[in-house]
């Protein structure tokens, strides 16, 4: 295979293995695999699951926390020639079961914690055949010889988003939109096999696929970032010797809060990214300060055109001008695409509007079809995606992202649809009608849950969300109430409950 013309996701990592064999692949904790490791292990899992079904494969989950099994299972699928999907050992079993039954998976990948979950997931029902190598070690003879070709059209892996039904929304991504993708990248920036990646995101985030398929192009290194790295993170990245760093903004304070953003503390750094939320001019510049060594991205994307659309690199001299309600620019939409910004009316806009794109990028649209309203459309023979973004046109050209235009908001880099929350509250015991609002204080987005029904403890509340939604998005903040307040047109006064969520959050709220 020629593995610098394959339209395959793996073929990246081909790339890296032909450059860096013996070099470091990915590295946890104390834990190291080389790129001729990983590949020989990938090519093993890929042999065995595809031995593993009395049918031909469907798709592939991984079911694995963020590590070698996690990172060696997503290559086995991918080299298996099938569709790989991500899943997290900490979601709740029934949405977990949701994904799996969606997405056609017939086999699982598992770690030590997967492997309990995918235990309850077979005791109630769920045929799925099971793949956990640390407790039992797949056949050598089933090894393939080399991973099996695939097209262009050829789903590489599915993720999940929100979704306002209760039920997530599968996004298929092709080997082809990540053959575009990856490319742009390889033309924007200067990888190389010296470099040291940190992989903060969890594989269910697809920022994950950039840090590992960045890394892998270029033969480069992934280093799994743990929670404790961010106590002290300049001593972590110097000992990791980590040149490349990505994560949600949101990290920035997190490290701010442990002094670890002084004047020039991270200066192993050359490229600082970052994505999955709005990014704050001065988090921005606190972060230069530190990393003054590195060039800084502000990256934006859903995950319905791969990873990240736009890009802007900062500039500490112009972009604070560029930027607006404090928010740094999203920069210009990567090569290959077309945008418009569309109005109220509907109408092309050339200032501000909400923002559709279309080109290589795209998802051909959600795993069910009846998701795809009010997303996607046909126009001019291109499907177009419409991001649900409030977006205006700087000056000199560029994006600047102004917030939703929708009921979607982000929350610790998770895209939430608050009708998801507002239907699993209503799930609750004791609950009539509920409704999410988010709002933000001291830069932080907080969801609060205002419900109609029987008064409820906010601890019981949340113990029986965890068993609906995953961690990340699960409300901290409920306030009971009789009736919920409507505006003057009869429907639910949500502004005004926006404005009580700011009391909540600022501490004058009352209420059980």
């Amino acid at each position: 295979m020629n593995v610098e013309t394959s339209c395959a996701l793996y073929a990246r990592f081909l790339r890296g293995l032909a450059a860096s064999p013996g070099g470091a692949a990915f590295r946890v904790g104390a834990d190291t695999a080389t790129y001729a490791e990983v590949h020989r292990t990938a090519l093993l899992w890929a042999g065995a699951l595809l031995r593993r079904t009395p049918v031909p494969l469907g798709a592939v989950g991984v079911l694995a926390a963020k590590g070698a099994t996690a990172y060696t299972g997503l290559l086995a699928g991918l080299y298996a020639g099938v569709t790989v999907v991500p899943l997290q050992p900490d979601f709740p079993a029934a949405r977990t079961r949701q994904m799996i039954e969606a997405a056609g998976v017939s086999a699982l990948v598992v770690d030590e914690r997967g492997r309990a979950r995918a235990d309850e997931l077979r005791a109630v029902g769920l045929d799925v055949a099971i793949l956990d190598p640390a407790a039992s070690p797949p056949d050598p003879a089933l090894a393939l010889a080399h991973p099996r070709p695939v097209e262009a059209a050829d789903i590489a892996y599915v993720l999940f988003t929100s979704g306002s039904t209760g039920r997530p929304k599968g996004v298929p991504i092709t080997h082809g939109n990540t053959a575009h993708y990856f490319a742009f990248l390889d033309r924007r920036y200067d990888f190389t096999a010296d470099d040291v990646f940190s992989q903060t995101f969890d594989l269910t985030f697809d920022c994950a696929m950039f840090d590992l398929f960045c890394a892998w192009g270029a033969g480069a290194t992934a280093v799994a970032v743990p929670p404790h790295a961010y106590r002290d993170l300049p001593a972590f990245l110097r000992e990791q010797e980590v040149t490349v760093w990505f994560s949600t903004p949101s990290a920035i304070a997190m490290v701010r809060r442990r002094g670890g953003l002084e004047p020039g503390s991270m200066p192993g750094l050359r490229w600082s990214m970052f994505a999955g939320e709005a990014l704050k001019c001065a988090d921005a510049t606190d972060w230069q300060r530190a990393a003054d060594a590195s060039t800084l991205e502000n990256l934006y994307g859903p995950t319905e055109l791969t990873i990240t659309i736009a890009g802007h690199r900062w500039n500490q001299e112009t972009s604070p001008g560029l930027g607006v309600n404090g928010l740094s620019p999203i920069g210009a939409v990567n090569d290959g695409h077309d945008h418009v910004l569309l109005d109220e009316a509907g109408q092309p806009s050339d200032t501000e509007g909400e923002l559709w794109i279309a080109g290589p990028q795209t998802t051909p649209g959600y795993l069910d079809p009846a998701d795809d309203a009010g997303r996607f459309a046909e126009r001019d023979g291109r499907l177009w995606y419409n991001t649900g973004d409030r977006i205006r046109r700087a000056a000199n050209g560029e994006l600047v992202y102004l917030g939703r235009a929708d009921a979607q908001v982000q929350v610790q880099g998770w895209r939430v649809e608050l009708a998801e929350i507002d239907h699993a509250v209503c799930g609750c015991t004791g609950v009539t009608d509920a409704v999410t609002v988010s709002s933000t204080i001291n830069g932080v987005t907080e969801l609060v849950v205002f419900y109609t029904g029987t008064p409820t403890r906010p601890a019981d509340l949340a113990a029986e969300l965890r068993r609906v939604l995953p961690p990340g998005i699960i409300p901290r903040h409920y306030r009971h109430m009789d009736e919920l307040p409507l505006n003057p047109n009869r429907k639910v006064d949500r502004a005004g409950l926006r404005d009580r969520a700011v009391d909540v959050l600022s501490g004058a709220g009352k209420g059980a």
